[in-house]
């Protein structure tokens, strides 16, 4: 068959219309796809008000144009908390999804083998709330980066407050996984460099989500402390709260609670809130008007109709830090992508100027410290001040010692 040059303008005309509606549409339609894992089922209460967050800001950075010219997309994917369920869904994720990178994780252990998983592979891996130390440090990777404040920093801020006391015998409780035992070592290094005559007379280690809270008071209270460390979450703490109020074990001692403050965990014990202990979490009700902090409460807020969590924030944040380091590549492929990430800086985000320090891949994201009261039959926090990660930090030598030689 013979194509005139008449025949060729004719079918050229007829095929216009659409050609221009599908590759050009398409290809300016395409989305950056972004791998999202975490336990949605197995700790929703907490997942849940994250993966909010993380769609509000979605909304607006698509509302104002997207990155890079395309919409940003995030890919939700439930691991239900198993590391090898997570493990096989993000390479799921990069290789069929189209992901240029994978983000989330709640459970230390989970985001621990995500980042192995992402060194091994050369895929980049955002830990947007595993808090083990290790995960940055002994056993931090060129492709993992971490938001959230470590628990080493937030650890350091409880016992700058526990070393302007009297106490001296120390009891521990917390969760037997990888965030846990970081999270008593942690206390219990800082509070010794702080205080050196402190002793520690008891370590509680229960297991995660099975605490029986009754002989775990019971054993705390035979060591006779001065002051307890509590690093019990979720189901554990509302447990450990109602039979240590109802033992006496906190009456005349100073607890100190990582994260109890945060809503996540403060909200369900109501009016059973322990007074007095003095924690890390998120005051977001007390926030001033007027601040970026304030600013993101209230869009929240009336977008979702619900109050913030600290996964909200942490969510938000994600999503603020990812578009950054995609705008400062300038491209989405990963060695991009992991060098962008290092020194990134993110402006205008809910607590100010945040990056990521290239010496460790941790973000100088800090924490909210106070005390815990009762007010309106819910507990909050008061007399609470937001700290910058820096001064709690070890040293940039003690640091570089840790982290593997890349």
């Amino acid at each position: 068959m013979t194509f005139t040059r008449r025949t060729l303008l004719a079918m050229a005309t007829a095929l216009a219309p659409i050609a221009a509606l599908t590759p050009v549409t398409a290809l300016a339609q395409d989305s950056i796809k972004i791998g999202e894992i975490n336990h949605y089922k197995r700790l929703a209460a907490f997942a849940e008000p994250y993966k909010l967050g993380i769609e509000l800001a979605v909304e607006e950075i698509n509302a104002d144009g997207g990155v890079l010219g395309k919409p940003l997309e995030f890919i939700f994917r439930d691991d239900q908390g198993d590391p090898a369920e997570a493990i096989k869904i993000a390479e799921e994720l990069m290789t069929r999804d189209g992901a240029v990178m994978l983000t989330g994780t709640i459970l230390s252990n989970v985001g621990l083998a995500l980042s192995s998983f992402a060194a091994e592979k050369g895929y980049l891996y955002l830990a947007a709330e595993p808090l083990a130390d290790s995960l940055v440090w002994s056993s931090g990777n060129p492709q993992t980066f971490r938001l959230r404040a470590s628990t080493w920093v937030q650890a350091a801020m409880l016992a700058e407050e526990a070393a302007k006391t009297d106490a001296i015998r120390y009891a521990t409780i917390a969760p037997n996984y990888a965030y846990g035992q970081d999270a008593v070592e942690a206390f219990k290094e800082n509070l010794l460099r702080l205080k050196p005559d402190v002793e520690f007379v008891a370590e509680q280690w229960p297991a995660l989500f099975k605490i029986d809270a009754g002989a775990e008071v019971q054993a705390l209270e035979r060591a006779k402390p001065d002051a307890i460390y509590n690093v019990t979450f979720g189901t554990d703490l509302a447990k450990f709260v109602r039979d240590g109020g109802d033992r006496g074990l906190f009456d005349g001692r100073n607890v100190y609670g990582l994260l109890t403050g945060e809503p996540e965990y403060l909200d369900p014990l109501g009016d059973e809130a322990p007074e007095g202990w003095f924690v890390t979490g998120y005051p977001w009700y007390a926030l001033e008007d007027g601040t970026p902090g304030k600013t993101f409460v209230d869009a929240y807020m009336d977008t979702t109709g619900e109050t913030p969590k600290i996964g909200s924030l942490v969510g938000y944040m994600t999503v603020l830090s990812i578009a950054a380091a995609i705008e400062k590549a300038g491209a989405t492929d990963t060695a991009s992508l992991i060098a962008a990430f290092e020194g990134l800086e993110v402006e205008d985000t809910p607590i100010g100027l945040l990056s990521y320090r290239e010496l460790d891949n941790q973000s100088t994201m800090g924490a909210y410290v106070g005390t815990l009261a009762v007010e309106d039959g819910k507990g909050v926090m008061v007399d609470w001040s937001y700290k910058d990660p820096a001064p709690y930090m070890p040293t940039d030598d003690e640091i570089r010692a840790m982290r593997p030689a890349e």
